[in-house]
């Protein structure tokens, strides 16, 4: 039997919540500092309570501290790992190598280890690596197929795989951009990446001749494998994530429902094979809707190999469900031509003659007939609209009382000196006189002892004797229920503890890479671990570099030669251009590219400075 976890974001105390509250096994939270993440930082204190209530469902915290750390940091990231052990973290993502060194020389702080996907996680050598270095899990990249999976799960198969299902895209291989920190200063290493994908372009060829005209070359759709979680599972998956660390609680919310439901179908086709990782049921105030939240349009990616149309060259911004097309324009109004219903105050957009995105609100809704406050002057009679901000399903994400709730056997019995309660195998007794009752009390001692409130649980089942002949006292009987909910909660977050894996340590040399940045060295205790693997590194991270020729800042399996139409290895025309192709930003700067057709990859180069 093996178990499904979907994996949620949380930007902060209320979205973890909100996301164990909607059916998510575990969720990953960026501590104060030190996460991919610099602006969805977290208390400790927070992060405590949120450990409290996600152990109650057997769900787990993971903590994102995966950014690279330098020297003067070190001692301050030490005391973090230490702070989030005692606040009862289940597990660290990590990308330094300093950080995964002291986690397992600290065996006392209980911290499973989960490889980033920033530590460029690809392939079946770089997983059999970090499995020799104690990580128990290994976050993919999310370019791999259902086919990499497999294989790397074939030949590493004692690695939990956790793989993205959900969001949005970084064009580059995870922790092997640098495009950020180039241009502006700002490292996606150090949770600071300023989204130069999602920036528009000129593409030139060698001539300088224009191919494409500021285009957002870069940005690419959003995630959805909504409908491939079987075929992920099956790959050896065993964790599916969610994208979104700055995403809002109704994102949250709405995303972790619509795949919790998938999970649960999936265990439902397969009672005998598969279980979710974590306990109880949702009962939602809401039907999810993936296309109702932010999304920039949705793609499988490389799921079953490369597929066009994986990016968004028109815009980087969210497009939204499609609603209609524009059948008639009015003064200030419209009457859109479709079967979606609106509500005032929605947010609609279409792509104009530029093939820009432009955004309007509906101020008043009469049937199909939209009046707007301002009509935009590019809208046309036929355009496609698109709405990327759902009022009614916002009303009801928000005000929506979703609970959580596991279901639990009580029984209660008479002992020699006293009375007992269990709550499945969690068994409380007190000693008790024995008082008979002058009138029947079975109806009293179950409304007492099953009125769980705002604890997660409900009573399925409750067991006494028909003809149970004692008298005790409603007070008596709360407290009883109050003694055996605190042991079951207790007995519940031990157990959530000791289901981490401990990982082996033994020093194998690391995957190479023919550029010493790549690696992410950024301190010499990172250093001193990759030499005692065998691999002699200085702190070299790109971070460090005093001066930069031309550098490799981008290796994407995004490729404009096969997205334009020109991939003559995959039965597209022969390109027209004159090659090297580049990239120029507005202001000016260029970026080289290299068409790496062995590897099926494309590289973008800075340029000298």
């Amino acid at each position: 039997m093996r178990t499904l976890e979907l994996l949620a974001p949380a930007k902060n105390l209320e979205c973890g919540k909100a996301a164990i509250d909607c059916g998510a096994d575990a969720v990953y939270i960026g501590a104060s500092h030190f996460g991919a993440r610099a602006a969805a930082g977290n208390s400790i204190d927070d992060i405590a309570q949120l450990c409290t209530y996600a152990h109650q469902f057997g769900a787990k915290v993971y903590v994102t501290v995966n950014t690279i750390v330098f020297d003067d940091e070190l001692e301050t990231t030490f005391q973090l790992l230490r702070d989030l052990g005692n606040a009862g973290a289940d597990a660290i993502l990590v990308q330094d190598m300093a950080v995964a060194d002291y986690i397992r020389q600290h065996p006392e702080l209980r911290l499973g280890m989960h490889a980033s996907t920033q530590t460029d996680n690809r392939t079946v050598d770089k997983v059999r690596w970090l499995a020799a270095q104690g990580f128990g899990r290994v976050v993919l990249a999310r370019e791999l197929s259902v086919d990499e999976i497999a294989a790397i799960h074939r030949s590493v198969p004692d690695v939990e795989l956790e793989v993205f299902v959900h969001g949005a895209l970084c064009v580059s291989y995870s922790g092997q951009c640098y495009a950020s920190q180039q241009c502006f200063g700002r490292s996606a290493n150090r949770g600071e990446c300023a989204q130069f994908c999602r920036m528009k372009f000129d593409l030139l060829d060698a001539d300088g001749q224009m191919i494409e005209h500021q285009r957002h070359l870069l940005s690419l759709k959003d995630l959805n494998l909504s409908d491939h979680l079987e075929e992920l599972a099956e790959a050896g998956a065993t964790s599916f994530k969610i994208e979104g660390r700055l995403k809002d609680v109704t994102y949250v919310k709405n995303v972790t429902a619509a795949y919790s439901e998938k999970l649960n179908a999936l265990v439902a086709r397969h009672p005998d094979q598969y279980m979710r990782a974590s306990r109880g049921e949702c009962i939602y105030g809401f039907t999810p809707n993936l296309k109702k939240s932010f999304n920039r349009g949705y793609t499988t990616y490389f799921l079953h190999g490369r597929q066009a149309a994986i990016a968004s060259f028109d815009t980087p911004k969210a497009i939204g469900e499609y609603v209609g097309k524009v059948k008639e324009l009015r003064g200030n109004a419209i009457i859109v031509a479709g079967l979606s219903s609106f509500a005032n105050g929605d947010g609609l957009c279409f792509l104009n003659d530029k093939r820009e995105l432009e955004g309007f609100r509906v101020n008043r809704v009469e049937g199909n007939r939209l009046y707007l406050l301002k009509m935009p002057p590019s809208l046309r009679k036929g355009s496609q609209l698109y709405r990327n901000s759902d009022q009614e399903f916002e009303r009801l994400l928000s005000h929506s009382a979703t609970r959580r709730k596991i279901g639990v056997k009580m029984e209660f019995a008479t002992t020699d000196d006293g009375f007992s309660l269990s709550m499945d195998d969690v068994l409380v007794t007190v000693p008790m006189e024995h008082v008979k009752a002058k009138s029947a009390q079975r109806d009293n001692i179950e409304r007492q002892l099953t009125k769980l409130g705002d604890t997660p649980y409900v009573c399925r089942e409750f067991i006494i004797n028909p003809d149970f002949p004692y008298f005790i006292p409603s007070s008596q009987l709360a407290d009883l229920r109050r003694q055996v909910v605190g042991k079951y909660q207790t007995a519940g977050n031990r157990q959530v503890k000791e289901l981490e894996k401990s990982g082996t340590t033994t020093p194998s040399v690391p995957p190479r890479y023919k550029i010493p940045y790549l690696y992410n060295v950024a301190n010499h205790r990172a250093a001193n671990f990759y030499d005692r693997c065998g691999l002699n590194v200085s702190p070299s991270a790109y971070e460090l570099l005093p001066q930069r020729g031309e550098t490799l800042i981008m290796q994407c399996r995004h490729c404009l030669r096969y997205a334009l139409g020109f991939c003559v290895k995959n039965g597209g025309k022969q390109p027209t251009w004159r090659e090297p192709l580049s990239l120029r930003l507005g202001d000016g700067r260029e970026f080289r590219i290299e068409f790496d057709c062995r590897s099926c990859q494309m590289n973008v180069y800075a340029n000298k400075d």
